[in-house]
């Protein structure tokens, strides 16, 4: 309805003013002189010559009358051509006054043709200018109907689809159902509902599989733990060299089984949020044990560990080491160099295999969740050491780095000293 309105309304100026410019142009055309006003005008001149002060004006024209010697005798209004040459570039029309059968002067009717032009365009100018401001009025109303119904009705689609895409799905969709667009924008906020109902669903589907990873990884530890044991028993009553050796292989095994276990255990629960890290002060003298434990076939000789009081929860940080060692073992199968120093408002921890290390575009991803380097095709693994312990190493304020060292592949483990917290 209102379109339409508008629409009419700006047809009906648009012919207002091509009428307008149509009337100027037949009006323009006309610039002769009334024939029969000008003889009117002559002839009461010529009858009136001997007293033409008295003479009075009986047309609508205006002329100036003129006797033999060109002087002015008779006008009609001030601003009239007064001499022949004035009258001939105005385009006056000039005419003879006899009396007697001698001429005795001249009539000078003014030509007002210039003047009807400029009040033609004066009114063409008026009409245009007022068929202007009403197009103007009208487009602004238009325009602003159209921002009301149109363009803010986007604008809000906009913001939402902006919160859509950011994972707000909570915030509904404002409507106007009376607005020309309200049906569009429900539809889009009922498939904003749609897809909350989704996002929920799809989130108690991966809690559930992961929680039944996490459950079966802890459940596989327990008959595991029992092979190793029942190995270990075997491997001290073993009487040949041979079978001792097969013993051994078991019980290595059953520790890749329980680190891999592990792992998986740990990156579950880190994304179910149940793994907790409660870091605390400790001395940094209790990282020899811990990297004793951690380096099972003595392969690195650790040097003095600068004194100090750090900051680290004893447990995660223990898993650090283990993974570290783990993988050094698992793809390096090298000794291993450790080195200690203090770095600004941290202690470093480098550990060095001598394995060559990797090519310089995967150690960007080697903390990612399930990344192996290029020399893993052929190892066991999950591909969860690293990811793990670079998130217990933040969790604790400090940091893991991987970077290719002199001789092979070298971590960084910074721990943050105590009262930088």
């Amino acid at each position: 309805m209102r379109n339409g309105f508008c629409t009419s309304a700006l047809i009906a100026v648009f012919a207002l003013e091509i009428a307008a410019l149509i009337w100027f142009m037949v009006q323009g055309a006309d610039s002769e002189q009334d024939t029969v006003a000008v003889n009117e005008a002559v002839q009461s001149v010529r009858e009136n010559w001997h007293s033409i002060d008295t003479h009075t004006n009986g047309t609508a024209l205006d002329y100036v009358v003129i006797d033999s010697s060109g002087e002015v005798v008779f006008r009609t209004r001030a601003g009239l051509s007064e001499s022949i040459n004035a009258a001939v570039s105005h385009r006056d029309t000039v005419l003879d006054i006899e009396s007697d059968g001698i001429i005795v002067g001249k009539i000078i009717i003014y030509n007002d043709s210039s003047d009807t032009l400029k009040n033609d365009r004066n009114v063409l100018a008026a009409v245009s200018v007022s068929a202007a401001a009403v197009q103007l009025i009208v487009c602004a109303g238009y325009l602003f109907y159209l921002n009301r119904v149109v363009v803010k009705p986007f604008r809000g689609l906009k913001g939402f689809a902006e919160r859509v895409a950011g994972g707000n799905l909570d915030v509904p969709l404002e409507m106007d159902r009376g607005n020309l667009f309200g049906a569009f924008t429900e539809s889009f906020d009922i498939m904003r509902s749609e897809l909350k109902k989704a996002r929920l669903a799809e989130a108690r589907a991966n809690a559930s599989k992961k929680e039944l990873v996490a459950k079966l990884s802890h459940d596989i530890r327990t008959p595991v733990a029992s092979i190793k044991a029942v190995s270990e028993f075997g491997m001290a009553l073993a009487e040949s060299e041979k079978t001792r050796e097969n013993f051994g292989q078991i019980i290595q095994k059953t520790d890749q089984i329980n680190t891999l276990v592990g792992n998986l255990f740990s990156a579950t629960l880190e994304e179910l949020q149940q793994l907790t890290v409660t870091p605390s002060d400790m001395p940094s003298t209790e990282l020899r044990g811990m990297l004793e434990s951690a380096d099972y076939f003595h392969k690195a000789c650790i040097p003095e560990i600068p004194k100090c009081l750090i900051y680290a929860d004893k447990l995660r940080l223990q898993q650090v080491f283990d993974n570290i060692f783990a993988n050094s073992y698992k793809y390096a199968d090298t000794e291993i160099n450790l080195n200690f120093f203090i770095n600004e408002k941290r202690l470093a921890v480098e550990i060095e295999d001598m394995g060559g290390g990797v090519a310089p575009d995967e150690l960007l991803t080697l903390k990612e969740k399930f990344a192996r380097g290029g020399n893993s095709e052929k190892i066991d693994g999950a591909g969860l050491g690293l990811y793990i312990s670079d998130c217990f190493m933040n969790e604790m304020k400090g940091e893991l780095k991987v970077e290719n060292g002199r001789n092979g592949l070298k971590i960084t483990i910074l721990i943050l000293l105590s009262g930088n917290i």
